[in-house]
This record gives C-alpha cells, sequence and structure tokens, in this order.
C-alpha cells in the first residue's frame, strides 16, 4: 500500500476512460434495488454527508496502480476495462437519498460503456501527480455517481494504468486482484478469444445477505455484549492510539501523513513467520510486538485496537470485488507480558475470544450499543492490518510491473497500519496525523517493530545454526 506521490508515476500521454452521459441518465431514472447497502457502505456515505455538510471535504479513495508491458492497443484495452467493469456488479450500482434513508440503485448491464479520452501529453511526473490526485478526488466521490475512473499513461514501451474507486465499492483484497484480471482480460482481448475468468458472484447480493443477518440480532447477541465490554474498558469510545500524537482535541480535524517502507527482508520475515506460526503466524506476532513497543513508548498496559479481517466466508467471494471487511476488538494485557514469547499466546488468546466479532459489521455492533458508544471522531477507529498477498495472481511479478494499492489520504485523528506480506519481505504502511509529535512517535514505533521482528529472526536463526 501507498499513496500516489510514491508509486513511481512517469511522464506519458494520459488517457481517461469513465461512464457516458447516456450510463449516467440511466442510473438517474434507474428504480430502486431491493438490495440494502452494506452497512459499511451506508456509514461510509452518511459520514461522508456530515463532513460535507460541516464544510470539510476529506477525499477517502482507494486505488491500484500497475504496468501493462510493450506497445498498448488502447481499443484492446478499453475492451479489458469495459468488460472487467461488468464483471463485478458493484460498479454498476450506487446509492441515492430518499430523506434520510440510503436506497440503492444498480444498472443492467448492457447500459454501461465507457468513454475514452485523450487529456494530453505531461512532461513532468510531479504536474501528472498532483492532476491525477484531483481528478480522482473529483470522479471518485461517496456523494456522486458514477465514482470511479479508469485512467492510462501511455509511452512507446507500454502504459501505467491508474484506476480509482470509492472506498464502497473496494477493500484491499480487491485492489491486489485487479493487475492479473486486466492482465488477463486485455490479453484475450489482443488474441481475440474470451478471457479464461471462472464467473465471480455479486458483492450487491453479499450485502443483502449481511445486512439481513445483521439486521436478525439485537443488543442481548454476544457478539454485541463483548464490544460493550471493549468500548467500556476505553472509556466509552473506540481506543485512541496508545501513543501521544500531539493532537489539539479542541482543534479542526488534522490533515493527515503517509509512510511506507520496507519492514524487513524475506528472508527475516520468513524466520519472523516461522516463530509465531504455532501461535497464529505473523499477524499474531505482529499485534504482540506492537504491544510491547507501546509498552515502552507509551506505559500502555492493555494494548487495545480493531483488526480487520475479510468477510469473504466462501470461496465464491474469493474474486469478487467489493468492501468485504469486519473487524474484531482486540485486548492484550501487555503489561503481565515478560518478553515476545511471552506476549505471543496472550496476542493469540485476544484474537481467538473476538475474531468471530467480525461477522458482525462494526457499524451495526455500535448502534445497537446506544447510550453506552458514542463517535468521538469521524475516523471510526484506528486498525492494525494484516494481508498476506503473496498468494494473489501475479504478485510474484507485482515490484516489476510497479503495482501497488493506493489510498488516498486527507484528514483524520486515527491511525491506520497496514503490514502486507509481500515475496520481497514484510511492508510497513501507515496513515496518521500530520503532527511533529506523531510523525516522531510512528517513527520510533517502526524503529522499534523492525528491530524486534529482526532479534526473533536472528535468534531462531542462530538456534538452527547451533
Amino acid at each position: 500500500m501507498t499513496d500516489i506521490q510514491r508509486c513511481e508515476i512517469r511522464p506519458g500521454r494520459l488517457v481517461e476512460w469513465s461512464l457516458p452521459a447516456p450510463t449516467v441518465e440511466a442510473a438517474r431514472s434507474a428504480p430502486d434495488d431491493s438490495r440494502p447497502p452494506a452497512y459499511v457502505q451506508e456509514f461510509h456515505l452518511r459520514t461522508a454527508r456530515d463532513a460535507r455538510a460541516a464544510g470539510l471535504c476529506a477525499p477517502g479513495w482507494l486505488g491500484v496502480a500497475f504496468d501493462l508491458p510493450g506497445r498498448v492497443d488502447l481499443d484492446a484495452l478499453e475492451r479489458a476495462l469495459h468488460a472487467w467493469t461488468l464483471r463485478h456488479e458493484t460498479l454498476r450500482s450506487g446509492f441515492r437519498w430518499a430523506g434520510e434513508t440510503v436506497r440503492r440503485f444498480t444498472l443492467p448491464a448492457e447500459a454501461v460503456a465507457l468513454d475514452r479520452s485523450e487529456v494530453g501529453h505531461f512532461a513532468e511526473p510531479a504536474t501528472l501527480t498532483r492532476y491525477l490526485q484531483d481528478r480522482f478526488d473529483r470522479a471518485a466521490d461517496a456523494l456522486s455517481w458514477p465514482n470511479f475512473l479508469y485512467t492510462a499513461v501511455v509511452r512507446p514501451d507500454g502504459a501505467a494504468l491508474y484506476l480509482a474507486f470509492d472506498h464502497s465499492n473496494v477493500d484491499a483484497h480487491s485492489l491486489y486482484r485487479i493487475p492479473a484480471e486486466i492482465h488477463q482480460l486485455y490479453a484475450s482481448q489482443l488474441r481475440g478469444e474470451p478471457a479464461p475468468l471462472p464467473p465471480v458472484d455479486s458483492y450487491v447480493d453479499f450485502c443483502a445477505t449481511e445486512r439481513a443477518r445483521a439486521d436478525a440480532i439485537d443488543g442481548t447477541h454476544e457478539i454485541i455484549g463483548r464490544w460493550r465490554e471493549f468500548v467500556a474498558r476505553s472509556g466509552g469510545v473506540m481506543p485512541a492510539f496508545p501513543v501521544d500524537l500531539g493532537l489539539d482535541p479542541e482543534g479542526p480535524l488534522p490533515t493527515q501523513r503517509f509512510e511506507h517502507e520496507t519492514l524487513v527482508d524475506d528472508r527475516a520475515a520468513a524466520a519472523f513467520e516461522a516463530h509465531c506460526r504455532p501461535f497464529g503466524g505473523t499477524l499474531v506476532g505482529a499485534l504482540a510486538a506492537s504491544a510491547l513497543v507501546f509498552r515502552e513508548l507509551g506505559g500502555v498496559d492493555t494494548y487495545r485496537t480493531v483488526v480487520p479481517f475479510h468477510t469473504r466466508v466462501r470461496s465464491r467471494w474469493s474474486d469478487s470485488v467489493g468492501w468485504y471487511v469486519g473487524g474484531a476488538p482486540v485486548e492484550i494485557p501487555v503489561g503481565r507480558a515478560s518478553g515476545f514469547d511471552e506476549a505471543l499466546p496472550m496476542a493469540r488468546s485476544a484474537l481467538r475470544a473476538n475474531r468471530g466479532c467480525a461477522r458482525i459489521p462494526i457499524a451495526r455492533a455500535l448502534g445497537l450499543l446506544g447510550s453506552d458508544f458514542r463517535f468521538d471522531s469521524p475516523d471510526l477507529c484506528s486498525f492494525l492490518s494484516y494481508v498476506d498477498g503473496r498468494g494473489v495472481p501475479l504478485s510474484e511479478r507485482w515490484a516489476e510491473l510497479r503495482a501497488y494499492g493506493l489510498v488516498r489520504v486527507s484528514y483524520g485523528d486515527r491511525v491506520c497500519v497496514w503490514l502486507t506480506r509481500l515475496h520481497e519481505g514484510l511492508q510497513f504502511a501507515a496513515r496518521f496525523p500530520d503532527t511533529e509529535v506523531a510523525g516522531k512517535t510512528m517513527r520510533l514505533y517502526v524503529e522499534r517493530l523492525r528491530e524486534l521482528v529482526l532479534s526473533v529472526a536472528r535468534a531462531d536463526s542462530e538456534a538452527v545454526v547451533r
């Protein structure tokens, strides 16, 4: 994961694909879809609307960047992008307001087309980067539809694709699978053959199923009880990031910054993973290590955070584009740990106890808490996410293809941490408030986390040698 400033944008001729006027007009007159928005989608839309009403425009789109090597046939690429758009129903589905109710509409596949436009040549990467960010801010907006845009920077030796989506359409897992699907569809178009991609189930159908299940529970459900206890121990709100960020509690919502770097190389990541495997693997190890670091930096006795988990519980959702994410509250009593090996089983127990909470959307769970919970930030929570990308198709070529997941960073007072296992090692990425204190704090966090991971990896390697 990175942001658009750090994804190696190079000069070239910019081409865009968007939905044409007839498709947009068809959306305006489309009937309501009986399938409701997911709770996470509705929360996202309401938060964006409230922020806009308060005079704050806080872009929050996600995107993907990757290269398409070789002289590019734009007609074939356009057909590939169109086929990919039709493959994922969420991209032809949007929302409208009826008073305070959010209602879905969905266009039939035959109503969706793509319109290609030539923007022009950009000689300076910085100018092109600014243009793309501004363009995506407008085109991938939560409160408008269509809410995505496809672009390509074309050069004689190939093209770099930059695709942006409002978060309501995609999650990180969706982004990671896009390069392989577009490559396959494009290659098939060049050959004039059907693409060898199996059908995928619709995220829109998933939303209806998930919402019906979530609506069937009430405040007496065991999962709601776990959230109630977690929130109560955090003072009635979602837990703050456990170290000082230099925030002014009376000030405006701060701007954020983004940082990403390789935490450790493949060899160290593999050794760390092997050490943690009896307790659940790298995610458990990362939680245990983070808890120890925060105890050192902030005197934390109990490390509280939210861990995202995908909700693609059946294989038919594996390749589907959508926002398939739930969250689990995690509490690690790190004050009682003598070191990393004692923190590991604590982290494992914390995950095992509450991982099932991810089955109920966080927005639904918190809504059922009533007066026991209060929102204190437009950012729902700070979190620590771990994804192993090595099994994703084409991931072994991500470095060669300059493939990145993109995060738009604008405003927020929470800290979001992404740890991604790549073939090259373990990557750290984070967005956090852009204050001097937060910058120093996050730098210390990364350095201490790296030192701890390396110390575990070295100890295991030395034990093997002995």
